[in-house]
């Protein structure tokens, strides 16, 4: 694949994948995604949970796993009344993010080299 070919493939890409990184890019969702990690409870956190280990509203921390939920990182699992949030196993999103990485790279050094 040659530079523009890989430069157009990375524009489509980014284009089909905005909404996902815009809800990765922020930086409370940052923030709750790595407080969700270090509890090392890969059966899900309740929004309670989260929002202490977080030190966030309850409401905000609701408002930002929706959003994670909406572009796949993140699913609930029902427990009767209890919500617990998990992030999803989808190999597919995470190759989808490995490859916006990859190319972007591969399409700087690309440039770099012919400059």
């Amino acid at each position: 694949m040659n530079f523009n070919e890989e430069a157009v493939e990375l524009a489509r890409i980014l284009e089909e994948s905005r909404d996902l990184l815009i809800a990765l890019g922020d930086e409370v969702r940052m923030h709750l995604i790595v407080t969700m990690l270090s509890s090392g409870n890969p059966g899900g956190q309740r929004v309670g949970e989260i929002a202490a280990s977080a030190n966030l509203s309850r409401p905000a921390v609701s408002h930002h796993l929706q959003i994670l939920k909406e572009v796949g990182v993140v699913d609930v699992r029902h427990e009767g009344t209890r919500n617990y949030y998990y992030f999803r196993r989808d190999e597919q999103l995470y190759d989808r993010l490995i490859h916006i990485v990859t190319l972007a790279r591969d399409c700087a050094l690309r440039k770099s080299s012919e400059g």
